[in-house]
Parts: C-alpha cells; structure tokens; sequence
C-alpha cells in the first residue's frame, strides 16, 4: 500500500527503554529580530556566540540540540502575550524581551519522520542517516524536512558510518509503514546531539 506523502519534521514518540515519557521540552532564547524562520519540527542548533537557538539545517558532525515546539514572545504590534507553534522570523517582542523557544532536547528521545524515498527494513534499521531539510508551511508551522535515504541532494542510504541518526525501527503508523514504497515513516534517535558529544558548542 503506498505511503502517504506528507512530511513533518521530527515528532517524539518516546524514549529510549522504559523511561518516563513525559514529553518534556526546555526553554531556551531566541535572539530578538532572528530572520530565520523555525517550524514546529524542525531540527535546532545552539549557537555559540550567545548560546540562543536557531535553525539546523545540515552539516557534517554538527552538534543538534533537538526538536522545536514552538515559542511565546509579546507581540511587537499588540503587545499580547503570544503563543505559536512555529517562530515566523523577524520578531522583536513589545518592550524589549526575549522569544522563549521550547525544545525537545532529551538525547535519548526518539522520533518519527518520513523518508524521502524507498529503503528496506533489512537495510535500514540499526543504520546512520542524515536529513534533508525543507521550509515548513506558513499555514500550519509545520516542519517539512525529511529523513535522507536516497544518494541524490547530497545524501545516501543509511549505512553504518558516522551521520546525524540512528535508525530504530519502521513506524507503526497504519497509513505510512510500507518499507517497499516510498516516504515510509521511520523511528529515529540522535546520534549527534550537543547533550552526548564530549566537545562543546
């Protein structure tokens, strides 16, 4: 049966084991005025210069700081207290304060994503891939970056070699576990993330 062919980033499904799954975020700081724009979903970076978060958007042996889940600030325009599930870029918060951005940051957390293409279950699971990263909606906030299985946009099929992710198993998802078609959905744990690397930001 074919998959459905509708990314959304990465959605937590769990832990690893038989921790507690609360599903938890931490806060962290936006830079007021970022022009990055980030979906719920999207993959986040710690930036070293001033420890706020943006976008990840790739990149070899990078440290990922996890999952976004949205953001409240005080709107610039009304001066509410704002809450979104995506950041749309460009804000600077009424009064002068800081955009709280909420993050699925837990090392151990696992996640569900689409693949961008076909790859069995035998050559999948207990393999290393990489994303592939697309702006999200400005309609729904929602994260379009997908796993990477294919060997065109720079990518590959998963292989034991060092990459962004770890792949656990195909999902359960009734709609999107057919491995012999395309953008099956696959549980993921990060491999490279800035909580279980031993060098800093």
């Amino acid at each position: 049966m074919a998959n459905k062919d509708a990314p959304f980033g990465f959605r937590p499904v769990g832990d690893l084991g038989s921790e507690i799954q609360n599903g938890g975020t931490t806060e962290y700081d936006i830079l007021p005025g970022l022009a990055t724009v980030l979906y719920k979903g999207d993959l986040m970076q710690q930036l070293a210069a001033n420890g706020t978060i943006t976008s990840f958007t790739g990149g070899i042996n990078a440290n990922i700081l996890g999952v976004f889940n949205g953001c409240y600030y005080v709107d610039p325009t009304t001066g509410k207290p704002t809450w979104s599930n995506y950041y749309p870029g460009g804000i600077t918060p009424a009064g002068g304060g800081l955009i709280k951005a909420y993050v699925y940051d837990d090392p151990n957390k696992l996640y569900e994503c689409q693949a961008n293409g076909t790859v069995a279950i035998n050559a999948a699971v207990g393999k290393n891939t990489d994303m592939l990263y697309a702006a999200g909606s400005t309609v729904n906030g929602q994260s379009n970056s997908e796993l990477n299985v294919t060997t065109g946009n720079g990518g590959g099929v998963p292989a034991a070699a060092t990459a962004q992710f770890r792949i656990i198993a195909i999902s359960r998802d009734p709609d999107n576990s057919d491995a012999s078609n395309d953008n099956a959905n696959w549980i993921v744990k990060i491999n490279e993330s800035v909580y279980t690397r031993l060098t800093g930001v």
